[in-house]
């Protein structure tokens, strides 16, 4: 694509938009769709989106990346004013709804990085240290899964995300919103 946005452009059409966003012209229709982003019709029914909406997609594929779920991020962006273009004390107040979530993403994924190699409680008694850690499987009268990351995490979800919720992967990725992977060990 060849489409340029023009600095002072107060409006772009989905293939603008997407040169300028990195994004496809589907995940923007997607995106559409889903309630993150919107634009009006022309005469001819051609797509406009506002100028700002290249903070917004942004924001989506910034946070998709995250692993945060579309309907948290729409929640989200249900917040920013439609009359007018965010301000950065908008964008500021936003970013708070899920500091904590954040927060709790990186306490477990450097848990995981962390602890990878010993037990992480998922009760398969796989590993030869899963015999002295967690004898008879202990821990799975705690609940189901890998316990010592889940155990830290109050959300009990260790960064996990519904994958039906991932959204559309941008161009050359294969989905990144997943989490970890609950494997044997």
């Amino acid at each position: 694509m060849t489409a340029h946005l023009a600095p002072d452009a107060k409006e772009a059409t989905v293939g603008e938009l997407a040169v300028r966003s990195g994004v496809a012209p589907s995940a923007l229709r997607f995106y559409e769709r889903e309630g993150l982003i919107k634009s009006r019709r022309t005469s001819g029914n051609q797509r406009r989106y506002s100028r700002d909406t290249l903070r917004r997609v942004a924001f989506i594929r910034t946070s998709q990346r995250l692993g945060i779920p579309l309907a948290t991020i729409r929640e989200v962006l249900g917040l920013l004013p439609e009359d007018r273009t965010p301000t950065r004390e908008d964008w500021a107040r936003i970013s708070e709804c899920w500091r904590a979530d954040l927060d709790d993403r990186i306490r477990t994924l450097q848990r995981l990085r962390d602890d990878l190699t010993d037990c992480i409680g998922c009760g398969c008694l796989s590993l030869a240290k899963c015999a002295l850690t967690n004898p008879w499987d202990e821990l799975g009268e705690r609940g189901p899964g890998p316990r010592r990351l889940l155990e830290d995490n109050p959300s009990g979800t260790a960064g996990r995300t519904d994958t039906a919720e991932a959204g559309a992967p941008g161009p050359g990725e294969a989905g990144t919103a997943a989490g970890p992977r609950e494997a044997g060990g």
